[in-house]
């Protein structure tokens, strides 16, 4: 049976999330996959050119899935996103940032530089499109980014608390978060104003 790139990639993904960036290993990747290291050489030049795909892929289908689910949740306004955003953070939804694959990529970064700028890539582009659902509920520019960062920043943190944040505390701080939200925003907080201008 033969082993597609996307195979070996997704084999990839889950042995990062599960054992970080030491365990990629192409020996190691093809015993899981059942197949012999000429599988690998037929798809990638060498470890590095995996390596560099296996982060492509990661960023695309992150960016893929938060730009898809944040475009489908903004018509339904401010809060309502929030709201949508905060439940997955909570519930740890597989293809949206699942959470030890974050981990493993954010730990990853700290001893390579594709790492890092990848993680940079994804951080920059949630928090822009965090910055995008505020800002109908913000006076400027400069307050939207303020207010992406909170929950960003939140969930980031809970991410890498030990021991992890229970389900339950979580949920209570992006409840309060979430009381927070209308009275940033003012009149137009669930998107139904015009908002203010710069």
């Amino acid at each position: 049976m033969s082993t597609t790139r996307e195979r070996w990639l997704d084999e990839g993904l889950e042995v990062l999330a599960t054992e970080g960036a030491p365990g990629l290993r192409i020996d190691r990747l093809a015993a899981r996959l059942g197949v012999t290291k000429g599988s690998f050489h037929h798809h990638f030049t060498g470890a590095g050119a995996y390596k560099d795909a296996l982060l492509a892929y990661y960023e695309e289908h992150t960016l893929a899935a938060i730009d898809e689910g944040i475009a489908a949740q903004r018509a339904r306004g401010t809060r309502a996103t929030l709201s949508w955003l905060s439940e997955l953070a909570i519930s740890g939804a597989p293809s949206i940032r699942p959470t030890a694959l974050d981990a493993a990529v954010r730990a990853w970064a700290h001893s390579d530089d594709d790492a890092r700028a990848t993680q940079a890539r994804i951080d920059a582009r949630i928090i822009d499109a965090l910055q995008a659902v505020w800002r109908p509920a913000t006076t400027s520019d400069a307050a939207a980014r303020t207010a992406a960062l909170v929950p960003y920043l939140v969930s980031v943190g809970a991410a890498a608390t030990v021991p992890p944040i229970s389900s339950d505390e979580l949920r209570a701080v992006y409840e309060l978060l979430l009381e927070i939200a209308p009275v940033a925003g003012g009149p137009t907080a669930d998107g139904d104003g015009d908002g203010a201008g710069d």
